[in-house]
């Protein structure tokens, strides 16, 4: 009989039929291994065990791409009004916002006058008015905010957050992204199981062009299922012939996940099951669709939802602009937050906006109704509701004009490391070894903002 000793394999005494054996399942692994394209290290589809009790069991990330002005939307200065047209430090005149600023819900949250039905949900807003980032260029600013890292290629936020809470639904991708850059879905040099899912969904559209491959188009479901179990055997032989190979059985699990999905997933993405109440609740509209998307899978057990919101980048004739943007997710947001609270689910959900920088607080030449604001990444705006923020509060301040970080200030490191808290992770512990070294999400940055959390 043969011996393992070191990982090497004794041949001594073995008959010329039990080496063709051996040989023969070590070269049919060996086929069934190409034959399924496994080429990145694996992981595994369980969860980390947590540094303490977390509260945040799934996000919804809404990126409002583009970067939306913080001076019109969430930082009210109405200093700025007797300021209007003088010379800003850095060229330009001041620009104060045309439109006005309420106090909100009990809280008496100041939200600008853009947002009348999400204003109805500022108790639940926790409003971050103090966000930085380091450079105001739209790719670079918008990469950081979703991997951590503005130049290399890195695993996305839902990316991490799937590797530390692991997978719940079996039957469908634990991470969903519907539309954006695929930076924002890349799975980096984590194993590939944690890759967002694009979901490329518009209203009217069937699910499998929403999911593009979902079903065979050579073969049923039976034929399927034979295929599956097939491949599965010859792992088991594998296994006992040869050795346990962690990427043969993560590209199984993900060509498993594709069959389940194929029910499952059509029943997810489609809104019609839904009453006429709640989806007129949401809007007609692709934002409408996507966050009423949004939620029937964080229901499900999806842990990462990704959406994109973009049409921030208003560079002129910023009154008219910003408010059709802000009126296509205004109703949709309210909506899904509303609908979260009422299914007991916001609790255990965080749901985020925001951009990838701010806007200046002036705006070139004279103040008008074409005027704009150009890029800013020294202070900007963004919220968070549920999974275990405080709700109806602003945390930090900009400056009196709104140029600079005046108190608290929270870089996206921070911002990164305070969600990984809220699942229950320290950012500094939650890591991935390749190339020799320990990788997470905040680098070597990052501090928890605790006064946030609730």
């Amino acid at each position: 009989m043969s011996t393992y000793c070191n990982n090497r394999i004794d041949l001594s005494g073995l008959s010329r039929r039990d080496m063709l054996r051996r040989s023969g399942y070590g070269l049919g692994a060996m086929y069934l291994s190409a034959l399924l394209g496994t080429t990145s290290e694996a992981g595994e589809k369980v969860a980390r065990k947590p540094d303490f009790k977390g509260t945040c069991k799934r996000v919804i990330h809404i990126f409002a791409g583009g970067a939306p002005s913080h001076l019109d939307t969430f930082d009210p200065k109405p200093g700025m009004q007797a300021l209007s047209g003088k010379s800003g430090s850095r060229g330009g005149a001041l620009f104060p916002t045309p439109f006005k600023f309420n106090k909100s819900g009990k809280s008496g949250l100041e939200i600008s006058e853009l947002f009348p039905k999400l204003s109805e949900r500022a108790d639940d807003l926790c409003v971050i008015r103090s966000m930085t980032t380091d450079v105001p260029a739209h790719e670079v600013a918008s990469q950081l905010m979703v991997t951590g890292n503005g130049i290399l290629k890195r695993p996305s936020l839902g990316s991490w957050t799937l590797y530390g809470l692991g997978v719940e639904n079996e039957n469908l991708p634990g991470f969903v992204s519907m539309g954006g850059n695929i930076a924002a879905r890349q799975a980096a040099f984590l194993p590939s199981m944690y890759q967002g899912a694009l979901a490329n969904y518009a209203p009217g559209r069937k699910v499998e062009e929403t999911l593009l491959n979902l079903r065979s188009e050579f073969n049923g479901l039976e034929e399927q299922r034979k295929q599956l179990d097939l491949a599965r055997k010859l792992d088991v032989l594998h296994m006992k012939s040869v050795q346990k190979d962690e990427q043969l059985e993560s590209r199984i699990d993900s060509f498993e996940l594709a069959f389940k999905m194929q029910t499952a997933a059509t029943d997810a993405f489609d809104i019609m099951k839904e009453s006429a109440e709640v989806r007129a609740r949401y809007g007609a509209t692709l934002l409408g669709g996507r966050l009423l998307i949004a939620r029937r899978l964080a229901e499900r057990g999806v842990r990462f939802i990704q959406i994109d919101a973009g049409g921030w980048d208003h560079h002129y004739g910023l009154s008219r602009a910003i408010k059709k943007t802000a009126g296509d997710i205004d109703q949709p947001v309210a909506a899904l937050l509303q609908d979260l609270k009422e299914r007991g689910l916001l609790d255990s959900t965080l749901v985020v906006w925001g951009g990838e920088f701010g806007r200046t607080p002036t705006t070139a030449g004279r103040v008008s109704e074409e005027s704009g604001r150009d890029h800013h990444a020294e202070v900007f705006c963004a919220w968070m509701a549920g999974g275990g923020v405080k709700g109806g509060m602003a945390w930090g301040e900009s400056d009196e004009i709104g140029d600079k970080v005046g108190k608290d200030g929270v870089h996206v490191h921070d911002l990164h490391a305070t969600i990984m808290h809220l699942m229950g992770f320290d950012h500094t512990k939650l890591t991935y070894r390749y190339n020799g070294r320990d990788f997470r999400l905040t680098d070597n940055f990052g501090k928890v903002v605790h006064g946030i959390i609730a």
